[in-house]
């Protein structure tokens, strides 16, 4: 299979012809997203010793989303018809952080879900995760077109700095914007570090290797040089 980073750098290379730094950093993470999302679809991906790469791939999503909601949507919700944009996407959200943490009891023998087919969730998952990107990529052309480049790029760091510190777990019924989403989003990642390090469930802990700080994006908007080290090829 690509190995993630070469997948990663294509992307980039497609987009950058013509696309603001926001919407460079969205294509990267959705890019990012569906990398992490392919090891979950394996036959044996709820074996213990596989398991850890669904973990990455909710871990990403749910800290992918919640950033967002922090700091795009109140951007958007100035956009025009810009309340009905935000109510889309936290629908959405909702959906996907619902059937995420469907995936993770189901892997981690969740009584309560066992029931439920897991190749019906990864299903639902990916037209969530099409959908995502979908709303995604409308919203950051919108803004690019709205903003000068110096808000586009600033918010474009917002956002993948607000990825380092936000919950590694779906948390479908706490609020998801205005002040009080921002506040129970910090709430719960104090609570997700804490549940993560009980249950010895591995998440990406080091963010500037796994793949944040020193991805190819990072390196493009701060002109640095990009080492030629990829994140390991997910198992076939």
């Amino acid at each position: 299979m690509q190995q993630v980073g070469t997948r990663w750098r294509e992307t980039l290379e497609v987009v950058a012809v013509t696309a603001s730094t926001l919407e460079m950093a969205l294509s990267y993470e959705h890019a990012n997203i569906r990398e992490l999302a392919e090891p979950a679809h394996h036959p044996a991906a709820a074996h213990p010793e596989r398991r850890h790469r669904t973990d990455w791939f909710y871990a990403i999503t749910a800290q992918h989303l919640a950033a967002a909601e922090d700091v795009l949507l109140p951007q958007v919700r100035r956009l025009p018809d810009g309340a009905e944009l935000v109510a889309r996407y936290v629908v959405n959200a909702k959906d996907l952080e619902r059937n995420l943490r469907y995936l993770k009891g189901r892997q981690y023998g969740d009584s309560r879900v066992q029931h439920l087919d897991p190749y019906d969730v990864l299903r639902t998952i990916d037209r969530l995760l099409t959908e995502h990107e979908r709303l995604e990529t409308d919203y950051g052309h919108q803004l690019s077109e709205q903003l000068d480049a110096a808000e586009v790029n600033e918010l474009t760091k917002e956002l993948l700095e607000a990825e380092e510190i936000a919950p590694t777990r779906a948390h479908p019924n706490s609020p998801h914007t205005g002040r009080a989403g921002r506040l129970a989003h910090r709430w719960w990642r104090l609570a997700d570090t804490a549940w993560d390090s009980a249950e010895g469930r591995v998440v990406p802990a080091k963010y500037h290797v796994h793949p944040k700080r020193n991805s190819a994006l990072s390196h493009y908007l701060y002109g640095t040089a990009m080492p030629e080290t990829d994140t390991p090829a997910a198992e076939k």
